[in-house]
């Protein structure tokens, strides 16, 4: 699956969010998902938000997602 149609799934189903998904090619991807949403939510909570819009989608085309959750406040701190 396309990194690019893995980000847009996600920000369609999470206002505001931005994502940015890569992958190794083998089926495995990575996403960092920056939306102000996650705000006093745990990173499970956060991690269930960005799987959510991929359904069944993962385990099939996308075999593996590693996936990093950010607040713009987190991610403006973690990015300086």
């Amino acid at each position: 699956m396309d990194p690019h149609d893995i980000a847009a799934l996600i920000e369609q189903n999470l206002p505001g969010a931005k994502a940015n998904v890569h992958t190794d090619g083998q089926g495995h991807y990575e996403a960092t998902v920056v939306c102000a949403a996650f705000a006093g939510l745990r990173s499970l909570t956060r991690h269930q938000l960005v799987y959510a819009p991929l359904g069944p989608r993962v385990g099939r085309e996308i075999h593996a997602l590693a996936v990093k959750t950010f607040t713009p406040e987190e991610w403006q701190g973690h990015s300086s």
